[in-house]
């Protein structure tokens, strides 16, 4: 009797284990964690790859307006300056309407254009022409005649053919609307400036090679 009880007790205890685990098998939350599917991240725009890209090229285009601007302020302060001298130095007519356009045009732009717009986007404001232009201008003091004309004309050539390039590039790149209305119709200016001159270097004689700083 013993032994067919132990038996009877093995076969419902085996009975037991089947049960169990045919339970376990057929139980949702079975199986390891490890073969869940796992969340998908793009799901997460902070990790969206993207949009960091994109935060990324804001910024930068953050500190290329603000360089533009600065930029844009130091050159004009050199182009008023520089108008100034060319009205106290030329003997020449075409030269010194020139230079006085120079220095009404620019001095608006500066005054009434490139500080209000620096001020909204945080562009610092220089205190005067770079240092490049400064030695431009220390050069041309020593200067008079036709000399000062020819070096003072070359000079107007050279800036507002790359004045005219940076403009117009800032005014395609910039997504700042108040900026881009600036570069556009600067670069407007500048490019009457660029034919003005290029008249009174025909006038003088004067070719775009000539006199390079």
């Amino acid at each position: 009797m013993a032994i067919h009880g132990s038996r009877n007790l093995l076969l419902f205890s085996a009975t037991a284990l089947l049960a169990v685990a045919t339970i376990l098998a057929q139980s949702p939350g079975s199986g390891s964690p490890q073969q869940q599917p796992m969340p998908s991240q793009p799901s997460n725009p902070g990790m969206s790859t993207p949009d960091a890209t994109s935060g990324n090229a804001t910024t930068s285009q953050q500190f290329s307006d603000q360089a533009f601007v600065a930029k844009a302020l130091a050159g004009g302060d050199a182009e008023v300056q520089l108008g100034q001298l060319a009205q106290q130095k030329s003997q020449s007519n075409d030269v010194k309407q020139f230079a006085q356009k120079m220095v009404s045009d620019h001095s608006q732009m500066g005054d009434k254009w490139f500080k209000p717009v620096a001020q909204k986007i945080g562009a610092s404001v220089p205190k005067g022409p770079d240092k490049k232009d400064k030695k431009l201008i220390a050069k041309l003091q020593t200067l008079s005649g036709q000399d000062f004309d020819n070096q003072y004309i070359q000079a107007m050539l050279k800036d507002h053919k790359q004045d005219l390039k940076d403009f117009q590039e800032e005014a395609q790149a910039t997504q700042d609307p108040n900026l881009k209305q600036v570069a556009q119709q600067g670069a407007t200016i500048i490019q009457q400036h660029l034919q003005l001159i290029q008249q009174v270097a025909k006038n003088h004689n004067v070719t775009e090679s000539e006199g390079s700083m």
